[in-house]
């Protein structure tokens, strides 16, 4: 099994799609994955994830995308209106626990004074149980850090998922087994940057995901990067 994560095209935040140079670039990662031989497209049911997804779907002739709730970007900001650090940001916390000389790969990363009070920890955790839900679906269920996979033949499989920095971020450290601020501080993730999983596919086989790919965004040229 292979998951494509991609991020959505350069957005109006304001209007939740693309701009015109959201387009191009949704255009140019479509024609990108072309010949990854993609079977099922999902989505976050943001508009901007929506929108770029679509661009893929009419280059591979893929009729139907299934939106994830689960997978929408990650809000953040103190809780019960708190104040927090950087109004909550998340990248800009684990930036801030690395010049403080923290540790980003702490297992209580969620009890640090910088996410405490911050709702993204519950936001990342609703990320975290949906990868695993989506994960099982797919033919892999979670057992400790690894995955058992269910599948009952060898082929290979190939899906993509459109999303967003935030939620993309939760669901590598889930797969992964790293923490959120980790993820958050060392992975850049440009517009429609490209991450590619891959999992073993016997039958039975307890496995761990495989990074083939991180960010990249080599079809925008450098001009066009984040």
């Amino acid at each position: 099994m292979r998951i494509i994560l991609v991020r959505h095209g350069e957005p109006d935040y304001e209007k939740d799609c693309l701009t015109d140079n959201g387009r191009v670039q949704a255009a140019a990662v479509a024609e990108r994955l072309e010949p990854e031989g993609i079977e099922a497209i999902y989505t976050s049911p943001m508009g901007r994830a929506v929108e770029t997804a679509t661009a893929l779907a009419k280059r591979i002739g893929v009729t139907e995308l299934t939106r994830l709730p689960w997978m929408r970007e990650l809000s953040w900001g103190g809780k019960d209106g708190m104040p927090v650090y950087a109004e909550g940001h998340p990248w800009d916390c684990a930036n801030r626990m690395i010049q403080l000389g923290e540790d980003v790969l702490s297992p209580d990363w969620q009890e640090n004074p910088l996410f405490r009070h911050n709702r993204v920890v519950e936001e990342a955790a609703r990320t975290s149980a949906g990868t695993d839900a989506w994960m099982e679906m797919l033919g892999y269920v979670r057992e400790g850090a690894y995955y058992r996979c269910t599948r009952t033949e060898e082929a290979q499989h190939t899906v993509a998922l459109f999303c967003h920095g935030g939620s993309s971020s939760a669901m590598l450290a889930r797969l992964l087994n790293l923490t959120f601020p980790y993820v958050c501080a060392t992975l850049h993730m440009p517009f429609t940057g490209v991450t590619i999983i891959r999992l073993g596919r016997t039958p039975g086989q307890l496995v761990m995901p495989i990074v083939e790919l991180a960010s990249d965004s080599a079809h925008l040229g450098h001009s066009q990067e984040e």
